[in-house]
């Protein structure tokens, strides 16, 4: 199956470049491209891309304000990898918690562009663990009680701990000693029970709310 993938950058260079490497892969494919993160939600609807590579820093309507609006209007919007300069950015941190899936350094090798499209298309699988963990050390609010109000079971607490950590579901599964299906399964609760989307919106909620530590 082909993941479609829309680019958002106001730098035509980077979208040059970003086309480039994607679609040099046989399983990846360049939908269509945006300067300013006003144009995604047409083209969304228009194209349906599977992932959009949304720049954080845009002079128009940014990366936090276009992933927000694309969530929360959109019936089926699809995964969001913000791409951006800085790594320890509060931009950054906001457009996770915005529902951006994870994030991509401009300066990253082509190989590791390839491998984060896959990984957040996937959504079985956090996209660097240690960063997001770095993040919401240095910016995340704490003390919520999203965990307390979601009651968890033992397991799916103990799935949610596993996730936070990068675990993919097989390797979940292996840790757990049960089958990649009941991974999955704990997985979906998990996230149903907490209201979010995917795995980087249920990792924020668990370092946010106290239940796992940035100090580890």
């Amino acid at each position: 199956m082909t993941v479609g993938v829309l680019i958002v950058d106001d730098d035509e260079l980077i979208r040059v470049g970003l086309r480039a490497i994607i679609d040099a892969q046989p399983d990846l494919h360049v939908l269509a491209e945006a300067a300013d993160g006003a144009e995604v939600p047409p083209l969304v609807a228009r194209h349906r891309p599977d992932v959009v590579l949304m720049d954080v820093r845009m002079p128009g309507i940014d990366g936090i304000q276009a992933t927000r609006h694309l969530l929360a209007t959109s019936a089926d919007p699809p995964r969001v990898l913000v791409v951006t300069t800085f790594a320890n950015d509060e931009y950054v941190y906001e457009a996770l918690r915005a529902g951006a899936s994870g994030f991509l350094l401009k300066r990253a090798r082509p190989a590791e562009v390839v491998e984060a499209v896959r990984v957040v298309a996937a959504g079985e699988s956090l996209l660097f663990p240690a960063a997001i963990r770095q993040l919401v050390g240095a910016y995340g609010p704490a003390g919520g009680d999203r965990l307390d109000a979601a009651r968890l079971t033992e397991r799916e607490a103990e799935v949610l701990r596993l996730m936070t950590t990068g675990r993919s579901n097989p390797e979940i599964a292996a840790h757990l000693v049960v089958g990649v299906e009941t991974v999955k399964t704990h997985v979906g609760n998990v996230l149903a029970k907490l209201g979010v989307r995917d795995r980087t919106q249920a990792v924020i909620a668990a370092y946010e709310s106290g239940f796992v530590t940035p100090s580890g």
